[in-house]
């Protein structure tokens, strides 16, 4: 008898740790998903800021280049 109580109160402690261990693995998993969301946020921020950069055509760049090389030459 003194044997079933001792594995008895072993088995109680375990499926204690166990609830423990699925409370800690809930909180873990809200974390992780919580940071995931703050990722995705950052991801869309990130995606604005680089749909608001523009860019300039090659062609345009040589002519602005050209440009400013004539008015920074001696004599204007």
């Amino acid at each position: 008898m003194f044997w079933v109580l001792i594995f008895g109160a072993i088995a109680l402690a375990g499926v204690g740790m166990l609830v423990a261990y699925g409370v800690w693995l809930a909180h873990k998993t809200a974390d992780v998903m919580s940071e995931l969301d703050m990722l995705g946020r950052r991801v869309a921020e990130l995606g604005d800021l680089v749909a608001q950069v523009g860019f300039v055509p090659a062609e345009s760049m040589s002519s602005d280049r050209d440009r400013l090389r004539i008015a920074a030459e001696p004599g204007d």
